[in-house]
């Protein structure tokens, strides 16, 4: 039996200006995950939870949070963007749509600039736009993101178990 290594993210060298990476999953998001990013982020805003509020707004039903949406869209760009890199900011964080209890939201980056860090000779720094949009093709939510991402070779091993057969 041949063990085969799984994706392991991009590394510096792997990115090219212009490079446009649509990323593979998607995420229907639920009421619980609403209601539970507000709690664990003590948003106190009814809009996302209260019902008879909503219903009173222009939007007539709850909102999923803006947070939990910049949250889960970045998340959906992990593996191609930065599994090997940290973030150092987002910027432009636009939300032309709302969200609901129900979307499923899909993402895709566009590689933006990239160049070798000043401080560190082993990283270098690229920097995406990122669009999230939801089962209808309607864009959510939209930003750049800067990382700092290894170069390959240079990033922290994941230990490897030793699997008894």
């Amino acid at each position: 039996m041949t063990l085969k290594t799984g994706w392991a993210g991009r590394f510096y060298e792997d990115f090219e200006v212009g490079d446009i990476y649509q990323h593979p999953l998607g995420r229907t998001i639920t009421e619980t995950d609403n209601i539970w990013f507000t709690l664990v982020t003590v948003n106190p805003n009814p809009i996302h939870f209260d019902f008879h509020y909503a219903a009173q707004t222009k939007f007539k039903r709850p909102l999923v949070d803006s947070t939990f949406t910049l949250a889960l869209v970045t998340g959906l760009t992990v593996s191609d963007i930065s599994q090997n890199g940290i973030n150092l900011g987002w910027d432009e964080v636009r939300l032309p749509a709302p969200v609901y209890h129900g979307d499923t939201i899909y993402a895709r980056s566009e590689v933006l600039s990239k160049r070798e860090s000043k401080t560190y000779p082993d990283r270098g720094i690229v920097t995406v736009k990122t669009i999230g949009y939801n089962q209808d093709g309607v864009v959510v939510i939209s930003f750049k993101r800067t990382i700092m991402v290894y170069k390959r070779g240079h990033a922290p091993s994941i230990p490897k178990p030793q699997v008894q057969a």
